[in-house]
């Protein structure tokens, strides 16, 4: 939201109260508390009918900063105040105060106030500036219309970039951007977003995090153009500032503070297929496409139900559709019976038509408008009401019909919707509407991933889930939403991914083949390559249906031929996200995040880093173009062998089989020996592929079982033309491949073969340990 009118001049209608000086500073055991007056105080009479800034300095957790400012703190905040935040407390600080300045550092990272006009806010890491807040930055908005709002600006360098703020789709930095945190059911294809997160991070290296779950308003430089603002309704503002060393560092404190990915089932990386949206369909087409996918050897691991599995005008009632599915607990296990998990759409809209309606109604657990009534419309559903999670006891209702499906063999939930969420409502609890809309997707999310824990066992819980808030990455897996089938439209999808990686959710999806119209067979087979190098992948559409053989029979072997891939690689891809789900980072991960000291990355958009030694640019026109850029370092191509340096720009052209797929150099990347589930002893037969180790340099790979926990794990550590090669754990009949190396002289510890790609080295059985000598 804007307040100035160009550089001199203020808005009509708003005043600004900016801290001028500080009058005083109290010290607390874990904090400091400064209160600052908006103009100099010549005498004592000056304090009369004048305002203070209060402002709060603390730590949560090492190298996070919390900043809190009020004007009237007496001013009444209906819950959900703010977010669920994990510390509970605050760490210890260090104070320093003297006649000029005063400062407060956590970890290594520091907050300082100069205390005499202009008082400033300077953040550092380690001495170096990361942002700063100046002379009319920081304000109390006094607004006429007596919606007064708190803002701050903080600066940005010369060359300084801006990611994250949820899953946009708009470009990838956000520099020039007005964004408003807001939810809404907008598609792919404008600012309007599913996945408002307030929170961004730049190419300085630090993090802001707003913490407010109700409308934030963003100016990324584009009311100042060297300052991001962000402004909220009310009386006060709270916000961390985040430091680091690295990016990584930064969304692993802020991961800390609003809650870790949590890590999806292994059988959720497999291939799902779906019986697209507005299809027809019943067991017998449910059928023919399970067995049509079996019969061509393509490896299928979930199938789902999309909305219509329940009754036109009914959604949700949560049951099946007797006319198609007149056995759904015999067809269920039918389904299961061929190893597929069950994946079923919902939503928390119950449209009036449904005996779930007068349920709910008549038991409170429905949105309110303020007279008593049901809140309802008939956007999507005729007479829909929505479910209201802030009561318990709508709650337990909501699980409980979900909980009958998991029963009758159910194994996963489209949580679909939560985004259009009305403000002119009564929730159970007394919740300001306001601050719910962007907030009744983590209670919804949460409610539904809390009962598959409980049904299915932790690690057992998967969502498809479309909208979130600032923590909702606790509850994966997310999808990208309403796509078009368009090239632009798989771009953007792109952008949205990385976007949503860089705001702290580890795992994320999109529709292959786009939602929207049916693709032509060029793209759909390009976006099965880049869906196939996804976190999670899913084919989905709204008016067609999406199995390969509907385009022609070679989508038919591209598909099979990533799918397949995908499993292989799957001891890389569970290993890489035990990672992100213990530390908070991405596994498919924006070009900066990974290369944040090449300046290049800093607005590469079209391609990412899958886990932190695979690169995939994916292809986004019909001629088969690629242009891509591989940072400093030897790159091999993981699927010929190719290896070129790095540091540059590259084209080439690609057929469906191929595409920019390139290992980074000292990379160990361990690859599974079944090719047809997802889920599978991954340490056992597994080859380890190792990737142009330098002289000095070290590479490991940990493989872990299906449940996460450690199985293998194995190093090696290159002196001269010697790599020593160490192991932990267990594992059967492993080895590793020598990739770009024709020849060695000598192998101590195992035995070693000449393969097509490079040398293969078998341990000796009852060793740990082996060392490899290369030709010189």
């Amino acid at each position: 939201m804007k307040f100035t009118d160009g550089y001199w001049m203020t808005r009509q209608g708003y005043d600004l109260l900016s801290p001028y000086e500080i009058h005083d500073v109290k010290i607390g055991k874990d904090s400091i508390t400064v209160y600052a007056t908006h103009r100099h105080l010549e005498n004592r009479g000056n304090t009369l009918n004048e305002p203070l800034m209060t402002l709060e300095f603390s730590s949560p957790i090492p190298d996070i900063i919390r900043v809190k400012m009020y004007h009237h703190k007496g001013k009444v905040r209906k819950g959900p105040s703010s977010f669920d935040l994990l510390p509970s407390g605050n760490v210890p600080v260090n104070v320093e105060d003297n006649e000029e300045t005063v400062s407060m550092t956590s970890g290594h990272t520091t907050v300082t106030l100069t205390k005499k006009h202009p008082m400033t806010i300077t953040y550092t890491h380690k001495g170096k500036k990361l942002t700063s807040s100046g002379t009319r930055s920081t304000a109390y908005v006094k607004a006429a219309d007596g919606n007064h709002h708190f803002r701050e600006q903080l600066s940005l360098s010369v060359g300084e970039t801006v990611y994250g703020l949820g899953e946009r789709f708009t470009p990838f930095v956000k520099n020039g951007q007005v964004v408003d945190i807001w939810n809404q059911d907008g598609g792919t294809a404008s600012e309007q977003a599913y996945k408002n997160i307030p929170f961004y991070l730049t190419s300085r290296g630090y993090g802001v995090f707003v913490n407010h779950p109700e409308l934030v308003s963003f100016e990324v430089g584009s009311e100042i153009v060297s300052k991001t603002q962000f402004s909220v309704q009310g009386e006060s503002l709270e916000y961390f500032l985040i430091g680091g060393d690295s990016l990584k560092d930064v969304l692993r404190n802020y991961t800390s503070l609003t809650g870790k990915p949590a890590l999806p089932p292994a059988w959720s990386y497999g291939l799902w297929l779906t019986t697209s949206f507005t299809t027809n369909y019943d067991e017998a087409t449910v059928t023919s496409f399970v067995e049509g996918m079996a019969e061509r050897d393509l490896p299928l691991a979930v199938f789902h139900f999309d909305c219509f599995w329940m009754k036109e005008y009914e959604w949700c009632n949560f049951e099946w559709d007797e006319r198609v599915f007149p056995d759904p607990k015999g067809m269920l296990q039918r389904l299961k019976a061929k190893g597929l998990k069950i994946c079923v759409w919902i939503n928390p809209y119950i449209a009036q038509r449904s005996a779930l309606f007068d349920e709910g109604m008549e038991n409170g657990y429905l949105l309110k408008k303020a007279d008593g009534s049901v809140w309802q419309w008939d956007l999507w559903q005729y007479g829909m009401g929505i479910v209201d999670f802030t009561n318990p006891a709508a709650c337990r209702w909501f699980q409980d019909k979900l909980s009958a499906l998991l029963d009758m063999g159910v194994d996963s939930f489209k949580t679909d919707f939560g985004e259009r969420i009305p403000t002119d409502i009564v929730y159970h609890d007394g919740s300001d509407p306001m601050q719910m809309h962007n907030y009744y997707t983590q209670l919804y999310n949460k409610v539904v991933f809390e009962l598959l824990e409980q049904k299915r066992g932790k690690g057992e819980a998967a969502l498809f889930a479309r909208s979130a808030t600032a923590g909702g990455q606790q509850f994966p897996v997310h999808w990208g939403g309403d796509c078009e089938a368009t090239y632009e439209s798989m771009a953007e999808s792109l952008r949205g991914g990385l976007s949503l990686g860089l705001s702290g959710f580890g795992y994320w999806s999109h529709d292959i083949g786009g939602f929207e119209q049916s693709s032509p067979p060029d793209l759909y087979k390009r976006w099965v390559q880049f869906g196939l190098l996804s976190s999670h992948s899913r084919l989905h559409g709204s008016t067609s249906y999406r199995v390969p053989w509907l385009y022609d029979e070679e989508a038919v072997d591209v598909l099979r031929f990533f799918t397949k891939l995908k499993m292989r690689l799957m001891p890389y891809l569970f290993g890489k996200s035990v990672e992100s789900s213990a530390i908070g980072i991405p596994l498919m991960r924006a070009m900066v995040l990974e290369f944040g000291d090449d300046p290049t990355c800093d607005y590469v958009d079209r391609q990412y880093m899958l886990g932190d030694s695979l690169l995939v640019a994916p292809i986004f026109n019909p001629e088969g173009d690629a242009t891509y850029y591989l940072p400093q370092g030897t790159w091999t191509h993981f699927l010929t062998g190719e290896q070129v340096h790095g540091g540059a720009w590259r084209k080439g052209k690609y057929d469906y089989f191929d595409l920019p797929l390139f290992a980074k150099e000292n990379s160990m990347i361990p690859v599974g020996n079944e090719e047809n589930r997802p889920d599978y002893e991954y340490a056992d037969g597994v080859t380890l592929h190792l990737f142009a180790l330098k002289d000095g340099a070290t590479a490991t790979a940990s493989i872990p079982t299906i449940q996460g926990k450690p199985r293998l794990s194995v190093t090696a550590t290159r002196d001269g033309n010697a790599i020593s090669i160490q192991s932990e754990g267990s594992a059967s009949d492993w080895s590793l491949l020598l990739r770009g190396i024709s020849s060695v002289s000598q192998v101590s510890g195992g035995q070693f073969i000449s393969m097509e790609q490079g040398i293969q080295l078998t341990p000796d059985p009852s060793g740990s340990s082996m060392i490899v000598h290369l030709d010189a």
